[in-house]
């Protein structure tokens, strides 16, 4: 006999309690489970006798969830989604990409170098769905809490799967409007009559930003607007607000800046890639690091070619 505290549940009446649940009649069940009313009526019956509670109170117009009902489709809706992405997931890992990829990065890269690419890929894989995280803070990878992260230091967390991106400067970049207003300083300590757009030192940012810009400001710069992201930065840059502290890599998706003081700029932020090593053979990880990894190729070639010229 079971207890309550006890109950053993069949898994195939939890599966039609749930479609009943979500259909809000027997009959619509059955139809989607390809059972007749009484047999669904029957399961229901004794999945609640097995649980010693009513299920559903039953109306002209079809069933309505009692409070132990609900709890429990709150339960099934929750196992079904699991089973689904499953499911999907092993699809994926064997020949399609599809379904969701939980991609996390920093406001700065996600913005300005990773979501303006993105086309490529979902031109090439219109069935993925990408979650794009963008936030400072670190996600726990082996948790789950994202699937694949770029970052600008190396991963500390175990069993994880590296690989270094590039390496990116922190430089000084102008409009050429602001430019042909202000001027163009010729030396840090001409800075001082200029405006300086960058991060507060306090927020959440590289560390080799946060060193350039306490270089920068000791030489009393009189006018400074703090932007708490890079996009900011660049919003202001590009409206002829200042000189802004920002990443080298903006040279070529916005070739009108002007970089201002060449030889200014901050030590290299290295870029990772990483993800669990339980999707080492994920289908949508790779799609997604090959793509990334294309990119990184065409923006080194465009390094390459600009220092030849």
């Amino acid at each position: 006999m079971n207890s309550k505290s006890g109950v053993t549940m069949d898994w195939d009446k939890l599966r039609i309690f749930h479609a009943v649940a979500d259909a809000g009649s027997l009959t619509h069940a059955g139809d989607l489970l390809h059972l007749s009313q009484s047999a669904v009526s029957r399961q229901i019956r004794s999945l609640e006798e097995s649980l010693d509670t009513t299920l559903f109170h039953r109306h002209a117009r079809g069933l309505i969830l009692t409070e132990q009902g609900e709890l429990l489709f709150d339960a099934t809706r929750a196992m079904a989604k699991k089973l689904d992405a499953a499911t999907a997931r092993i699809r994926d890992s064997e020949d399609e990409v599809f379904g969701e990829l939980r991609v996390t990065t920093t406001i700065g890269f996600g913005t300005l170098w990773l979501a303006p690419r993105l086309a490529k890929l979902y031109e090439k894989y219109p069935d993925l769905k990408i979650d794009l995280m963008l936030e400072e803070r670190v996600l726990d990878l082996p948790m789950r809490e994202a699937d694949i992260a770029i970052r600008m230091k190396e991963p500390s967390q175990a069993d994880l799967i590296r690989k270094r991106l590039m390496g990116v400067h922190m430089c000084l970049f102008a409009s050429p409007i602001y430019l042909e207003q202000r001027g163009t300083p010729l030396t840090v300590e001409d800075l001082s009559d200029h405006r300086l757009i960058c991060q507060n030192i306090s927020s959440a940012q590289v560390s080799a930003a946060t060193y350039l810009v306490k270089e920068l400001t000791m030489n009393d710069i009189s006018s400074v607007l703090h932007v708490n992201n890079y996009f900011g930065v660049l919003q202001g840059v590009i409206h002829n607000l200042g000189i802004g502290i920002l990443p080298d890599y903006l040279t070529f998706d916005f070739p009108n800046l002007v970089r201002v003081l060449p030889e200014v700029e901050s030590v290299e932020v290295p870029v990772y890639m990483a993800y669990p090593e339980e999707l080492r053979h994920s289908q949508r990880i790779a799609a997604f690091r090959d793509f990334v990894q294309e990119e990184i190729i065409a923006y080194r070639k465009c390094v390459k070619d600009q220092k030849i010229k």
